[in-house]
């Protein structure tokens, strides 16, 4: 029975090949993801790695606050001197360095005035490097000496190669203030790592870094080096017990492993969410794989019953149909490895031109994405071809002998309908269970959205061949009316065996109804962003960043505030600090101007904004009731620096819930800069006056020369750009989205080449009775395109329907249900065309059969 299978299935290469193809772009996605991921954990544990190789011990500030822009507790300079006094030290240095929160950011500046890397532009490092203790440092020199002074800087071989700078050149640099003039000295690389993707570095001297970062008689970490016989884990018992509350010692490799684990902690979350979409397009696949397995093995019911009469019992049958599914499995997997490779570079192409590039070295394949593809592609397609195959164990063998032999139906399929409505309703459970249970974990929010997902578009796809013959009516009545006799008979085709319709359907069906929920969501919180914003903001302009999470430098502000036309100016400074034991934003507010920009809904205080001074604080709603806050309560808020504060309540607002401009805990802007180690804006709200002799926005712009890491947005723009945020996420999703769609698309293609083969003796009737080759293409074109109608007629109503079950879940946060109309057009045009495309190949084998051996075909 096995040669009899390997021989089946080489007989029809075509249909197995097209049937593969749903795994292989399934594994493809799945095992790109992993050689991506795999390739920026390498190129990061690199990065770790290397960044303590000399180093024996570590002393750093301790991360009071996650996320923070000011990064971790400093060290004052007289604990270097204090740990160089000590017994077991060798050699030790003090540095400005922050790798992981990025508190020391340093823009290099093109020389036609741009930031270096645009809008892609990733994390830009600030360094000061003591050049006398290089064994520290995994920084090499490929170029030039290393700065000393106030004018000097040593900048990153990837931005010196792409932008033409060398040794000697002058480049500009931003930091915490406007942009400086530096000369380069030296061209520095990161250790031994390929790549530190759109990543750059510029490094001073430690006098010159602490200057800059207003770190004066302050270090970010002292690196430590023990004399010969001297552990590091003794090392750290030594200088333990002279550190302040405020700082924390670990090894070299204790630090490199924590460094690691973030970062990893990171790529896991990112690997997870593409995976998804793998998984989204395998289990599309598997539709695609249960149909067309379903159909060929309908078409051999004689070549199976033939066997049972020359002796095969059923379990050798059986044997032999999931040995085809298990072969074209393995085929399948080890094509979509290779393809995966394509996947991965593919990937980072994807994220490059959305702005995100990671450090990352050679192309990373392990063991484990090789084991993972087969065990999931070779799994998927036995699971999907388990079903046919047990019904290809009840062909009997009387049907050898009979002319036109057809399968038995299924025991289940008289209980196909309660089948069908019981899975949809225990799908509806899990979802309602992940989406309005409270006191879940964001894993069992998740696991329960998944399970019921996949729960409900099962249990559509098992009722869709119910709902075929009047869909396929209806959505075939264009091709009725104008496709003449093709039209007609390709509506009647579509309409006559509704299980292999519903089938093939159902996997456009679920790539249309995920989209449409994006589609659905994205543009509720699209238009619940623009409300938001519209309600709270009242500014001529704003000055922003590109990157809406990212603070600017808050000196920006006052050289806005000195620009000609200007008339009020009011700042917002952002940071975070941890109050009862959570991390929370906080904004700093100049209470005389800010009410004239921002409109404060009150829920409760008296006058707040007159009351802040030095210890008040006004806090939203949300956050009062969540940690049971009223106006005169008192809170600490310890800052990331160490410093703490004793606030009271003077206020509570109630803010919209999504999108809100100002933080959940609002302090003085004289507050915020006395408690914070480098304060920094988020916006500086600006009205102008009449202008003099140029416009307000020339002048405010040339006012914001010197700080190219700040952005002039009219009101209007700035309330655009706060939706084009989502807009790009939504624009990823698309594209990950668009695998499933490719993949339906081969299940189009796989099940009308089979209909095609199985249709030859019609087929050869109808050209024989005078059916032009033009019209057997369009006819088959037609069948196509109804399918696709019925995959989109299922589909978007579907999506429509989970997306308002999840709008409804997030309605606490002002997100209303909106129908994209226009969007949800095109995406019926998606399936038209879905279909066209599909149709191209079998519409024209269909058009090219032979006449006379399509009526002798059996």
């Amino acid at each position: 029975m096995i040669a009899v299978a390997l021989k089946g299935l080489l007989g029809r290469k075509i249909r197995a090949i097209l049937t593969a193809f749903a795994i292989v772009l399934g594994v493809a996605m799945i095992s790109g993801t992993f050689i991506f991921t795999d390739t920026l954990s390498k190129g990061f544990t690199i990065v770790t790695g290397e960044s303590y190789e000399g180093t024996d011990v570590v002393i750093s500030g301790r991360k009071l606050v996650d996320y923070s822009a000011s990064g971790r507790a400093t060290l004052p300079t007289q604990l270097l001197d204090e740990v160089r006094e000590l017994q077991s030290v060798n050699a030790a240095a003090g540095a400005i360095i922050d790798l992981q929160d990025n508190s020391d950011p340093a823009k290099l500046i093109d020389r036609d005035g741009t930031v270096i890397g645009g809008e892609g532009q990733g994390p830009t490092f600030g360094i000061g490097l003591d050049s006398s203790q290089l064994r520290f440092t995994p920084l090499e020199l490929t170029a030039g000496t290393w700065a000393a002074g106030p004018t000097q800087v040593v900048i990153d071989d990837g931005a010196a190669e792409k932008y033409d700078f060398a040794v000697g050149d002058t480049i500009g640099v931003s930091a915490t203030g406007p942009v400086k003039e530096y000369r380069i000295t030296g061209i520095a690389r990161y250790g031994s790592v390929g790549s530190i993707g759109n990543s750059t570095f510029a490094v001073f001297d430690v006098p010159t870094a602490q200057t800059l970062y207003n770190k004066e008689e302050r270090f970010d970490s002292i690196s430590v080096a023990a004399k010969d016989g001297v552990s590091p884990e003794q090392l750290a018992r030594e200088i333990r017990p002279i550190l302040p509350d405020t700082a924390e010692v670990k090894t070299g490799v204790e630090q490199s492993a924590a460094d690691a684990k973030d970062a990893q902690d990171g790529i896991a979350l990112f690997r997870s969410f593409l995976l998804a979409f793998g998984g989204i397009a395998l289990f599309v696949g598997a539709f695609v794989i249960f149909n067309t397995l379903s159909i060929t093995v309908a078409q051999r019911t004689r070549e199976l019953a033939t066997l049972r009469t020359l002796g095969a019992s059923r379990r050798q049958v059986l044997r032999s149909v999931v040995l085809e599914g298990f072969v074209i499995g393995l085929v399948a997997s080890l094509l979509g490895l290779a393809l995966g490779l394509a996947v991965g570079k593919g990937l980072n192409a994807l994220f490059v031109a959305f702005g995100v590039d990671l450090p990352h070295t050679g192309t990373i394949v392990a063991p484990r994405t090789v084991i993972v593809g087969l065990l999931v592609g070779i799994g998927i397609t036995v699971v999907a071809g388990l079903i046919p195959a047990l019904r290809a164990t009840r062909v009997p063998p009387i049907s050898a002998v009979r002319e036109g032999a057809t399968m038995t139906p299924s025991r289940l399929a008289r209980h196909m309908t309660v089948l069908a409505l019981a899975t949809i309703g225990l799908g509806a459970v899990a979802i309602g269970y992940g989406l309005f249970v409270n006191g879940l974990d964001s894993t069992a929010v998740i696991l329960a959205l998944g399970v019921g997902s996949l729960a409900i578009f099962v249990g559509v796809a098992l009722l869709a061949s119910k709902l075929v013959r009047p869909l396929a009516a209806l959505v075939g009545l264009p091709a009725w009316a104008m496709g003449g006799t093709a039209g007609q008979l390709a509506r009647e085709n579509a309409m006559r065996n509704p299980s292999r319709t519903a089938a093939t359907s159902a996997a456009l069906m679920i790539g249309l109804a995920l989209v449409t929920v994006v589609a659905v969501l994205g543009h509720g919180l699209e238009a619940s962003s623009k409300r938001a914003v519209e309600a709270q903001l009242q500014a001529d302009y704003v000055v922003t960043t590109e990157n809406r999470f990212e603070p600017f430098s808050a000196s920006a502000g006052q050289a806005v505030a000195s620009a000609e036309g200007v008339d009020v100016v009011s700042n917002v400074r952002s940071d975070r600090a941890r109050i009862d034991g959570e991390d929370v934003d906080v904004s700093g507010i100049e209470p005389q101007t800010i009410g004239r920009f921002y409109r404060f809904r009150w829920a409760a205080g008296n006058d707040p904004l007159s009351q802040l001074g030095t210890n008040g604080a006004i806090v939203q709603e949300t956050f009062a009731e969540e940690h049971q806050l009223e106006v005169g309560s008192e809170l600490a808020m310890r800052t990331p620096g160490g410093t703490t504060l004793r606030l009271v309540v003077v206020g509570i607002s109630d803010p919209p819930r999504l999108d809100p401009l100002l933080a959940p805990v609002n302090i003085s802007r004289t507050a915020f800069d006395a408690a914070f180690p480098q304060p920094r804006n988020m916006y500086t709200f600006v009205d102008v006056t009449a202008p003099v002799d140029a416009s307000p926005a020339d002048a405010l712009k040339q006012s914001l020369a010197a700080y190219p890491d700040a952005t002039l947005l009219s009101s209007s723009a700035f309330e655009q750009d706060r939706i084009d945020g989502f807009s790009t996420f939504l624009s990823l999703l698309y594209v990950l989205l668009a695998l499933s769609i490719v993949v339906s698309l081969f299940g189009m293609v796989n099940t009308q080449v089979l209909s095609v083969f199985e249709r030859t003796r019609e087929l050869g009737m109808l050209r024989a009775v005078g059916m032009t080759r033009r019209q057997t293409r369009r006819m088959i074109r037609h069948e196509s395109v109804i399918t696709g109608l019925i995959g989109a007629a299922l589909g978007i109503p579907l999506g429509l329907v989970l997306a308002a079950l999840v709008t409804r879940a997030l309605s606490q946060y002002d997100v209303q249900f909106s129908v994209p109309t226009g969007t949800l057009v095109v995406f019926t045009i998606v399936a038209i065309s879905a279909g066209v495309i599909a149709a191209v190949w079998p519409a024209r084998r269909a058009a090219r059969l032979n006449v006379l051996n399509a009526l002798h075909h059996e």
